[in-house]
């Protein structure tokens, strides 16, 4: 599926979307003096990654795909911790959580992809497709460690560990992005990674004895 104009504009709608979540964040914990979680940083994640799954889906970029199925379902729980994912429509929770089996099964079922090409795209080296798939799951392993955090203390947080992780996995995606060639993940990435070295400070700051 060759990339186009309109593919980019939803990858980089989707990372405006990651973006204006970390902005929101740091903003609001800069003004407090410590690392807050706002409702609104989940929305915000949930929606860019419904969007950014979409681009990866178009791009066919497993690593990409791979990224946003493994955080998807922990930005809905961290909304259920928060007591905000009752709040939204049925009809948009139901949308949200079967989205992600739904285009994954009208694609393969009416030949719009099939699984050779997630892994045999020839703009995509194996070895840059692991290169990006370990930075993918790095990245996410960050979402998994706050997921363990927050079910552990029964309140939606962003520890220490979260943002390390988020730097880590910033960087790799970064030089993945550089060897792909692609605009979206390099500009949706590296403000990030000030904001991540940022936050390890302020949540070092409270966390040291």
């Amino acid at each position: 599926m060759d990339s186009s104009w309109w593919i980019y504009i939803v990858g980089f709608f989707a990372q405006l979307m990651f973006s204006g979540r970390l902005i929101l964040q740091w903003i609001l914990s800069e003004k407090h003096n410590k690392v807050l979680t706002p409702s609104t940083f989940w929305w915000l994640s949930l929606a860019a990654s419904f969007l950014l799954f979409v681009y990866g889906y178009l791009r066919e970029d497993f690593a990409i795909m791979l990224g946003q199925t493994l955080t998807y379902f922990i930005y809905i729980r961290n909304l259920q911790l928060q007591g905000q994912w009752s709040k939204a429509p049925i009809y948009i929770r139901w949308l949200l959580i079967i989205f992600p089996v739904l285009i994954v099964i009208y694609g393969y079922n009416n030949n719009l992809y099939d699984i050779d090409k997630l892994f045999n795209n020839e703009s995509i080296p194996l070895w840059l497709l692991i290169l990006g798939s370990i930075a993918q799951v790095i990245f996410t392993l960050r979402f998994i460690y706050q997921w363990i955090y927050s079910e552990k203390h029964k309140k939606s947080s962003l520890p220490l560990g979260f943002w390390l992780l988020s730097l880590i996995g910033g960087l790799l995606i970064l030089t993945y992005a550089v060897l792909r060639r692609d605009p979206v993940l390099f500009v949706g990435h590296l403000m990030g990674v000030f904001i991540y070295f940022r936050n390890m400070k302020l949540s070092f700051a409270i966390e040291k004895p």
